[in-house]
């Protein structure tokens, strides 16, 4: 049964420069019921900006004066709140459709480098090898120091057709250079392909508008192709770094009867907000295999903990990055908008995942190639990210694990792992337990529901 997309006022926030009045004002109405303190530091903001634009050694352009405040303060709230001008904006909203020009890579700023989460499959950065956990510390030669990752990701665009070079830091090399040549990038968010004769195996690789709809065809191919014939299917979640909530929705609701996908939880209890499934299960209750690891992230996390949480499916491969909450797009007038962190999100039995991520029911590692063993192939998921909000349950943090994924099916032990898994083929997990060494070398677990 066909379900549709039903879309909720969630996404990315960008926000640009305003004027040093226009600023003032809104923190003068924003501080209405601030106490005397916070006057005082508005008070001092004020004294530095006109200190600067009347004393500094040369005239300022104080519009980037401003960004660079709102950023600042931004900064220090979390990892992903952030502030864009008109055009990052516009480009972030072309993004998110699912088509943008640049080297289709996903980013995030650590320790004053930009970071790779990982690349985009079938783009210039996947095709030039680049990986999870690389760190870009120039671009065309200028140092990433002192920038912001809005500023470094928009280096990073350009002219379709024209070359840029990154500088790559690697665990265990030198510092390299690596040219790519941008392209326009067509995020084809959802690919499919039969396995084993009977097993309809699909690959999300971002939640963008066009997802559902990808997966809807897919389903739709494997109904006209494989009938009854089919075992199962397997959702392809690895190295996703996430995207539009509503699409989260949608897919977790695709393979759901009833119950809730996913709740958001705000700064106050009236803000909560709850999501549940629809009746119709494009698969016809035939098995799900989730596929994870640590570069599946937001959005993969949301659809795995739905169907994890309601039986609905086994999650095979490592621990998920951990990106548990939620961040509002709020357009600011035409200047660009703001990306806030406005709430966490809790799987349907009420688990946030913030800063832990989702274990695989079945983990399986990766074997790694001669080249790279020894080296870190892991995320440290969102612990690891500096200012990253705390999991409110408390205990340990920790997300994020192993992200490779081998080219060459024939060597991808999770891929195999789920295909024996829905031929009925007991699987164990490939990683002893701590302290304990189990005779068959792993712990048997159950065939999925």
């Amino acid at each position: 049964m066909k379900k549709t997309s039903r879309l909720q006022n969630f996404g990315l926030v960008l926000a640009g420069a305003v004027s040093a009045s226009l600023l003032w004002h809104a923190f003068g109405e924003a501080g209405a019921s601030s106490n005397a303190d916070t006057y005082k530091q508005l008070n001092l903001f004020g004294d530095v900006f006109d200190r600067v634009r009347a004393d500094y050694v040369e005239e300022p352009n104080e519009g980037q004066m401003i960004e660079a405040a709102i950023n600042g303060m931004l900064a220090s709230l979390d990892p992903h709140s952030s502030f864009m001008n008109a055009k990052q904006f516009q480009d972030m909203s072309v993004q998110t459709r699912g088509e943008f020009g640049g080297l289709g890579i996903e980013v995030t700023m650590e320790n004053g480098v930009i970071k790779v989460v990982s690349p985009i499959d079938d783009t210039p950065a996947s095709r030039a090898g680049l990986m999870a956990n690389d760190l870009i510390v120039k671009i065309d030669g200028t140092e990433i120091q002192g920038m912001t990752l809005n500023d470094a990701v928009d280096k990073m665009r350009g002219k379709i057709g024209s070359d840029i070079v990154l500088t790559i830091q690697r665990e265990g090399k030198e510092p390299f250079e690596q040219k790519l040549t941008r392209d326009r990038i067509r995020v084809q968010s959802v690919k499919y392909n039969i396995e084993a004769n009977d097993i309809g195996y699909i690959r999300i690789s971002s939640f963008t508008e066009q997802t559902q709809e990808g997966l809807e065809k897919a389903m739709a191919h494997f109904r006209t192709t494989l009938g009854d014939k089919a075992k199962g299917y397997i959702l392809d979640l690895r190295n996703d770094p996430g995207g539009l909530l509503d699409m989260a929705i949608s897919v977790s609701d695709s393979f759901l009867d009833r119950g809730e996908v996913v709740s958001t939880r705000g700064r106050h209890a009236d803000e909560t907000q709850r999501y549940n499934a629809t009746k119709g299960d494009l698969a016809d209750g035939k098995p799900v295999i989730i596929l994870i690891n640590g570069g599946s992230a937001s959005a993969s996390e949301i659809v795995a903990g739905a169907l994890q949480d309601h039986k609905r499916a086994t999650l095979i491969g490592t621990r998920s990055f951990g990106k548990g909450s939620v961040q509002t797009i709020i357009p600011l007038g035409g200047q660009g908008a703001l990306r806030l962190t406005t709430a966490r999100y809790y799987t349907p039995a009420g688990r946030s995942i913030q800063a832990k991520g989702i274990d695989a029911d079945i983990v399986i590692e990766q074997d790694l190639p001669p080249e790279l063993k020894g080296k870190n192939v892991s995320t440290e998921g969102e612990a690891g990210l500096r200012g990253h909000l705390s999991n409110e349950a408390g205990g340990d943090e920790g997300g994020g694990s192993s992200a490779y994924v081998p080219e060459d099916k024939t060597k991808d032990m999770q891929l195999k792992a789920a295909i024996d898994m829905l031929h009925g083929v007991k699987v164990v997990t490939n990683v002893k337990p701590k302290d304990e060494k189990p005779a068959d070398g792993g712990k048997a677990v159950a065939t999925p529901n």
